[in-house]
């Protein structure tokens, strides 16, 4: 027997993927079940099967044990068996009543019909032929002649052979849960109310329902043909102290009842070795025996007085308790243990949850860190070359500014132009210049105050200058906005006084 804490890592990779399958579908701890895959030979369906349908207990292991717990023979007995001729061993005082409580699956009774191999069909098709030739005369004969048939069957039906093979009962078969359900109806309507609480499933559900909650199973068959199944059933069975005691909670007992006329409690009767009827059997889990058998603990044939019926059951409950109550305080140890390790496992899983958070949280920020320093500095060689076009264009464009024509000079406007900085210029142009010109001599006044000689420029490609001010005049407040167009001698006249108001960004987004 493996202790609890038995280390996973002796075991292969086989034997780790046989136990996680065998785990996952009888979820039994592992104390229980490696040490019953190791006498599985690590079989999964073996060893799964024998978790369901009971363990029968090793005959070695329990010789092995009586020969450990028989006391060696004494010189004395020695000589007494040879004097007197005895060749007795000696027994225990006490006798396991025990036996082993199969998981009992009903089967169909009818079976699927035998299709024979081709070969077969054909060598047997000969037969086939003469047999149904001679049918066919006797169909012919029976025509010809129709008072035979019904003189040969009355003759059949009073053949007692014939009558032993006929099922009289009528009864159809059912899926267990039918089953159990229909036996409860004719109960009630044969006994009338009753406060027993039958468990409304086949016998191999409540058989694992026991298994898995240590709990006692207690069978009851009956057949209605018996002449004392009518006071077994009002005067035991459905005695109050009898219910009282079934209904207890704390004896743990599950109620399945059946009747041998249905296919599944007959099938029961004969696994159970019921040879009397009225018959109760109390069936529980005792890991005495293994850690997956299932015994039968009791047996009660016949009519009983409803004292006797509850001590027995009692005596059995009593004695296989403390055995269960250990499994339980194991289980709910391990439970408690397995509860902890979920806690601890999702306590983990949160705090790596939490650090996964954390880490991606860090590595946003800093991919939105590097993304606005590559924006900046994207941004800050855009507003370089704009400058630089900028530049570019001032001095293209100062090359084209027309000259300051002449004080002689007919036909021309005198404009007062008061700068950003506060000095103020006063220029003559040509009544004809564009307004574009006036915008473009105060863009580039500043080269034009330099007159230091400048190279040739060429306009820069994909550049389209915006004027960041508009020209206006105070009194009254005239702006004259370049997209108006027009030229100076029609919009300002023979002379005029005009500011350089920027134009802000509030102002470009408006």
């Amino acid at each position: 027997m493996a202790s609890p804490d038995f280390d996973i890592g002796q075991l292969d990779d086989a034997q780790r993927e046989a136990l996680q399958s065998y785990t996952s579908v009888t979820d039994q701890e592992l104390s229980a079940a490696v040490p019953l895959l190791q006498r599985s030979q690590w079989n999964v369906q073996i060893a799964i099967a024998k978790f369901f349908d009971g363990e029968p207990p090793d005959p070695v292991e329990e010789a092995r044990a009586a020969l450990a717990s028989s006391p060696p023979p004494h010189p004395i007995d020695r000589r007494e068996t040879l004097l007197n001729g005895s060749s007795s061993f000696p027994r225990s005082s006490t006798s396991s009543t025990r036996e082993p409580a199969p998981r009992i699956v009903p089967q169909p009774e009818s079976r699927s019909l035998y299709m024979p191999p081709v070969l077969l069909s054909i060598l047997l098709t000969p037969f086939n032929l003469l047999y149904r030739i001679i049918s066919g005369s006797f169909g012919l004969f029976g025509y010809l002649f129709p008072f035979l048939p019904r003189i040969l069957s009355s003759l059949a039906r009073r053949s007692p052979a014939r009558n032993s093979r006929r099922n009289t009962t009528g009864r159809r078969a059912l899926n267990p849960r039918d089953t159990a359900a229909r036996f409860i109806r004719e109960f009630e309507e044969e006994y009338g109310t009753h406060e027993l609480q039958f468990f409304e499933d086949g016998y191999a559900q409540a058989y694992d329902v026991a298994k898995k909650d240590l709990k006692f199973l207690l069978v009851v068959l009956i057949s209605p043909e018996h002449d004392d199944t009518a006071t077994f059933v009002r005067e035991i069975l459905l005695s109050s102290e009898v219910g009282t005691f079934i209904n207890d909670p704390q004896n743990n007992i599950i109620l399945w009842a059946g009747s041998v006329q249905d296919s599944e409690a007959y099938q029961v009767s004969s696994a159970l070795n019921c040879t009397k009827f009225p018959f109760a059997a109390l069936i529980v889990h005792t890991p005495q025996d293994s850690s997956t058998s299932m015994s039968t603990v009791s047996r009660i044939s016949g009519l009983v007085p409803p004292s006797a019926f509850i001590a027995k059951l009692q005596s059995s409950i009593t004695l296989q308790k403390p055995a269960l109550d250990r499994i339980r305080a194991t289980r709910a140890e391990q439970q408690a243990t397995r509860n902890l390790r979920q806690e601890q496992e999702s306590a983990y899983e949160r705090s790596l949850a939490q650090d996964r958070e954390r880490t991606r949280q860090r590595r946003e920020a800093e991919a939105a860190k590097v993304r606005a320093e590559r924006e900046a500095r994207s941004k800050a060689e855009e507003v370089q070359r704009e400058a630089q076009k900028l530049e570019e264009w001032k001095m293209w464009r100062f090359q084209h500014i027309a000259p300051e024509p002449g004080t002689d000079a007919k036909d021309v406007t005198r404009i007062s132009i008061r700068m950003p900085s506060g000095d103020r210029i006063v220029r003559r142009f040509p009544s004809n210049t564009s307004l574009e010109e006036l915008y473009a001599f105060v863009e580039c006044h500043e080269l034009l105050q330099s007159n230091a000689p400048t190279p040739t420029f060429q306009k820069p490609a994909d550049y389209n200058h915006q004027y960041k001010f508009n020209m206006v005049s105070p009194m009254p407040r005239t702006v004259y906005d370049l997209n108006t167009g027009g030229v100076v001698g029609e919009r300002i006249g023979k002379s005029g006084n005009l500011i350089v108001e920027p134009i802000l960004e509030e102002d470009e987004e408006d």
